[in-house]
């Protein structure tokens, strides 16, 4: 695969255009770029107003040509490595993946291989020119369940367009220490911890986060909830849960410490205590696909070590 994809765009200034900057109304017209990279593009020589260079803020005239040539680089640093994933909906312009847990999504200084960003470019090369491999949105390492990404630049900024509109729906699910007696809502802004760096905390400094929640079953020490993302803030349902005095089963870093109801199962006690991961699951993801604007509803199997987990707190509800 070549390093680059260029493209050229020739594009005439309209009535409704005239006056405005040349890199607005070059966004305007090639929606399929966010107008930082369009600004970026100016600033490099590749945009041309009349045959001549001209700066983002240049104003433009009705009858003005603009050429530019737009430039996606591969991001050679990564390596195609083969990861495991399991593809759900496929399309020209649109891929959505469910991550098992363990997998991180993105590469990191001193974790730069097997990440779920060298399995998508493997099996997918030409995501390799677009930020992030068209990825739209992240879960963490030990968080399973539905990814959105993006196959084309167009595609990657209608899809974007989306996420900060809070256009696009990502419900998921959680076994959580405690009995809740019903849902709402937590509006609680999120910062980064002051001390401990790789925590976040609900913090008033913080940017606004907003998670749903309603209470899908109870078990004597535990419920399985269902949570509904209005943003989308690093670790926000794990942050906002621990904060409420819930937190999820297996999230020792957000202060999960094992509690088993009376006279357990011992079986149901050896899952609670030894859960490897924050019993979190990215159940469902809604969008529009880019193209046809369709609404797209996917929807993501319950994991193997979650169920058991369900499977233990439903027998030991029975029994009491």
């Amino acid at each position: 695969m070549k390093n680059t994809s260029e493209e050229y765009h020739t594009i005439r200034i309209s009535h409704e255009q005239s006056g405005k900057r040349f890199d607005q109304a070059l966004t305007e017209s090639l929606k399929k770029y966010s107008r930082s990279s369009i600004k970026k593009w100016i600033e490099k020589g590749n945009g041309l107003l009349n045959g001549a260079l001209a700066k983002p803020n240049s104003k433009v005239s009705e009858g003005d040509i603009i050429t530019l040539e737009t430039i996606l680089e591969k991001d050679k640093s990564l390596r195609p490595q083969q990861v495991e994933f399991k593809l759900i909906d496929t399309s020209e312009s649109y891929i959505v993946l469910d991550k098992p847990a363990g997998v991180v999504v993105h590469p990191a200084p001193g974790n730069r291989d097997m990440t779920l960003v060298n399995g998508l470019i493997s099996k997918f090369p030409e995501l390799s020119v677009l930020p992030r491999a068209g990825l739209i949105h992240r879960i963490d390492k030990d968080t399973s369940g539905l990814l959105l990404a993006a196959r084309t630049a167009e595609a990657y900024h209608c899809l974007n367009q989306q996420m900060q509109n809070r256009q696009i729906g990502r419900t998921y699910q959680a076994i959580v220490n405690g009995v809740l007696i019903a849902g709402g809502t937590i509006n609680q802004p999120i910062g980064r911890h002051q001390i401990k760096r790789i925590k976040m905390q609900v913090n008033r400094r913080g940017k606004e986060a907003i998670t749903h929640y309603r209470v899908k079953e109870k078990f004597r020490k535990h419920s399985l909830l269902e949570l509904k993302l209005e943003t989308g803030r690093t670790h926000q349902i794990r942050v906002h849960l621990a904060w409420k005095g819930y937190p999820i089963v297996g999230d020792k870093l957000y202060g999960w410490r094992p509690i088993s109801p009376q006279n357990p199962d011992p079986k149901l006690k050896g899952l609670i205590d030894s859960f490897p991961r924050q019993a979190l699951h990215a159940k469902k993801l809604s969008f529009l696909d880019p193209e046809s604007e369709k609404l797209i509803e996917l929807h993501s199997e319950t994991p193997g070590d979650f169920q058991k987990l369900l499977i233990q707190l439903r027998r030991d509800l029975s029994r009491s």
